[in-house]
């Protein structure tokens, strides 16, 4: 009596299971069917559009102490990290040493694809990109009566004029020419050509002229005199 009720509700159970797959089963094929399972990662692509993207194809200009990202799509290897040198160059797979600093990653790409086609490739697809640049751009002196004489670093995009280069180097000392503040500037190539710019800090920090104040360049030198003392 048992065992005959167990089969009954057992037969049962399976007969419930298969109409529902019989009224449900084309409805559940189609949804099913229109899920769209995540297919592979193009990782060669994500690469790619990373070390050729526009901010570091056709403005910026390398430097030293920037570090750059060679790829050569031929190899299928992943990007070399490259460091410009401090003689401006760049120590390239195959190459060796080339100039780099002054160019853009599009025109040194370009150079080095010329270069490789030459001799190791029939076609090289060369790829590159800006991975650090160097924030440093270079470094104006102040001497004289100041409290802090020496060199002062200058970060790129940085609008460090002659007044905020005095304050940063401490101030003015006691025995300072305020108004007689020199700026001495290299005008071309040439070493011994020099411009020299004469300004009134008291007009420019005290009295609030920054339109009297110059924004500095790398290796400018700004020299404080001291003042005549009376007895």
């Amino acid at each position: 009596m048992t065992s005959k009720a167990f089969i009954t509700r057992e037969n049962a159970l399976m007969l419930c299971i298969g109409l529902y797959l019989v009224v449900l089963g084309p409805a559940f094929a189609q949804t099913f069917s229109s899920l769209q399972l995540p297919g592979p990662t193009n990782t060669a692509a994500t690469d790619t559009h990373r070390f050729n993207s526009d901010a570091t194809g056709d403005s910026y200009r390398l430097r030293v102490g920037d570090r750059i990202s060679l790829q050569i799509v031929e190899d299928r290897e992943a990007p070399k990290s490259l460091l410009v040198t401090d003689s401006g160059e760049l120590d390239v797979p195959y190459l060796g040493r080339v100039l780099a600093i002054g160019k853009t990653c599009k025109q040194l790409a370009q150079e080095l694809k010329q270069q490789l086609e030459k001799e190791y490739y029939y076609r090289a697809t060369v790829v590159l990109g800006l991975d650090a640049a160097n924030n440093f751009l270079g470094r104006i002196y102040v001497w004289g009566q100041v409290r802090n004489q020496g060199a002062i670093d200058m970060a790129i995009n940085e609008n460090l004029t002659a007044g905020k280069a005095v304050l940063r180097a401490g101030g003015f000392a006691e025995f300072a020419n305020k108004k007689k503040v020199k700026l001495i500037r290299n005008t071309t190539d040439d070493p011994s050509s020099k411009q020299i710019i004469e300004l009134n800090m008291v007009a420019i920090l005290e009295e609030g002229a920054i339109e009297r104040d110059l924004v500095l360049r790398p290796d400018d030198l700004i020299i404080v005199p001291s003042r005549l003392i009376n007895f």
